[in-house]
């Protein structure tokens, strides 16, 4: 079985992708003479919360992600961001290729709201290999990449940030279901308002003060669906 080894190199923004869009650089390196056709790989990419340290801003946006700080011994779990394929031409002992991830800004989702928490510094990955390789000097033989394979990878913050204002300039993103925009719709309309900011706006200064939270709420440490293991391809 050839031994590959995976090294993530660098990341950016796509500017030109029609929306949010990753692309990291994967160097992929194998005996020096092995010739390898082709690669068909697939690749997990995990975020790994518990790999860096957090300044009380980060913690206090973090809080219903992980709950409090005396719980993230065991509320720190690794978050689940990617599954992307990619197909790697041939190649003899070493090769770079691109890993194109399309991202999301949607708050809904646990990295999103990971990511977006970060003020500076670097998210913490792992990048988890499968997939098929197709190898030989004088034809084809056939075997499946390891599944221990993996490549740890900090992605600097603002990376992300960089990402995210090229497609939702100075904005946020908010998902509501039909009928929440229906009312909110029929809310602006009576009341002749320019925009939805002016929307959102005109109801917040209505609103009633709120009574700041409890410091342990019910639901605090609620961990939203992750990845703590590989899944199956």
């Amino acid at each position: 079985m050839s031994d590959f080894t995976f090294a993530c190199t660098g990341v950016r923004a796509d500017p030109y992708a029609a929306g949010p869009t990753l692309v990291f650089r994967l160097r992929i390196t194998t005996a020096a003479d092995q010739r390898v056709h082709a690669l068909a790989l697939r690749c997990q990419i995990r975020i790994e919360p518990a790999r860096r340290s957090y300044g009380t801003g980060e913690a206090a946006a973090l809080h219903d992600l992980f709950g409090e700080r005396a719980r993230w011994g065991t509320t720190l779990q690794p978050l689940q961001f990617a599954q992307v394929a990619v197909m790697v031409p041939s190649f003899t002992g070493e090769t770079e290729t691109d890993i194109v991830v399309p991202c999301t800004y949607d708050m809904d989702i646990a990295a999103g709201r990971y990511l977006s928490a970060l003020e500076d510094g670097e998210a913490p990955l792992l990048m988890l290999f499968s997939g098929t390789a197709f190898t030989g000097a004088g034809g084809f033989q056939v075997e499946p990449v390891p599944w221990d394979r993996e490549a740890p990878f900090r992605m600097p913050a603002e990376v992300w940030r960089e990402m995210v204002e090229q497609h939702f300039p100075g904005c946020g993103w908010l998902r509501l279901p039909r009928d929440t925009m229906a009312d909110l719709l029929a809310y602006r309309s009576r009341h002749a308002l320019a925009s939805w900011e002016a929307t959102v706006r005109s109801l917040l200064d209505a609103a009633p003060a709120a009574e700041p939270p409890s410091p342990d709420p019910a639901w605090a440490g609620a961990v939203l669906p992750r990845a703590a293991e590989r899944t199956a391809p």
